[in-house]
């Protein structure tokens, strides 16, 4: 549990009083260049947020938890989204989120909003953050729960699963099936990344070729993406029997463009997505994919968050809870 700084560690750290500090952020004007630009060297130093909510009638704690998402777009985290949000509401707690859009910078942007509101809880998406970022949230105190991959050494504590051990577990489902000419269809964010690089290590463990043909999409990613990635993946002079995708709709464009070209699935293109979306099982053929318990992750991240807030220890603050592979037609 990381110890939250106060304007009175600030003040220590610059040789100052804490009014001066508090003069020095919320009125600059009202001090010199260079006892402000001390302050700013120690609040840099301990990482330290202002509490925007300071000063305010509140007599109680907010009941507020945030969550950071990397898109509100794609329906691979609505799972989660809805299941912590259910979890909260039942215990009185209201859930605020937030976009970051996949971008370092503005996830940095909203976790400072959001760690000057104080919330009860903050519940990030990944494990990926800027040195910036990270050393705020430590810095704050505010209990943060990471979702959706896995470390040894999370912000605070964790419930995810291994993106490189989905990459692995898909390679080898598909090597067991025959396949042998795999291409990678994936997002160009981190976690899609390393689901592709733990696929193309257990692609050399098996013998096989690593340098696999590979098509970036932006995320988030979508059907178009799914139907221009087959597209240039389909020009490999080697040709492709198979393709996994990082996301459901990814290999529902791959689907929809195999069979406007005319090209069997799976007799000559089996497909793999990941996420389990609703439509996957209405598909003709219906979608292998990987199925990630979203509701667990929700529920799981929400009784952590409230077990922190009302002074409970968490006795398990890191847990994997794995994945499955759900084999149908495509695969």
């Amino acid at each position: 549990m990381s110890q939250a700084f106060t304007i009175h560690d600030v003040a220590r750290l610059a040789g100052v009083s804490a009014m001066t500090v508090s003069r020095a952020l919320n009125h600059p004007e009202r001090v010199s260049p260079a006892m402000h630009a001390k302050v700013q060297e120690a609040v840099q130093r301990t990482g330290f947020v202002p509490n925007g909510m300071a000063g305010s009638l509140r007599s109680s704690r907010a009941r507020l938890v945030a969550a950071v998402l990397p898109t509100l777009v794609g329906p691979v985290f609505q799972e989660t989204i809805q299941s912590l949000n259910q979890a909260l509401d039942a215990k009185g707690y209201q859930l605020m989120i937030g976009q970051s859009g996949y971008d370092a910078l503005r996830e940095d942007a909203l976790l400072d909003a959001i760690i000057r509101r104080r919330p009860d809880g903050i519940v990030l998406t990944g494990i990926m953050h800027s040195p910036a970022g990270r050393r705020q949230l430590l810095a704050s105190g505010i209990p943060v729960v990471e979702t959706w991959d896995l470390t040894p050494t999370p912000i605070d504590m964790l419930v995810g699963f291994s993106n490189e051990g989905i990459g692995a577990s898909v390679c080898a489902y598909l090597h067991q099936r025959g396949y042998r000419r795999t291409a990678l269809l994936c997002g160009s964010d981190e976690r899609a990344r390393r689901r592709s690089d733990g696929f193309r290590r257990m692609s050399r463990t098996l013998g096989l070729e690593a340098e696999l043909p590979t098509y970036l999409a932006p995320p988030p990613t979508t059907l178009g993406s799914g139907r221009a990635g087959l597209a240039q993946l389909l020009n490999h002079p080697e040709g492709i029997d198979s393709v996994f995708c990082s996301s459901d709709m990814l290999a529902l464009g791959v689907l929809i463009e195999a069979q406007a070209r005319g090209i069997a699935v799976p007799q000559q293109l089996a497909i793999v997505g990941l996420g389990d979306m609703e439509f996957a099982a209405s598909l003709q053929p219906a979608l292998t994919t990987v199925r990630i318990d979203g509701t667990r992750i929700g529920q799981t991240a929400a009784q952590y968050i409230v077990d922190r807030a009302e002074g409970r220890t968490v006795a398990q603050p890191i847990v994997d809870i794995g994945f499955s592979i759900v084999e149908r037609g495509t695969a």
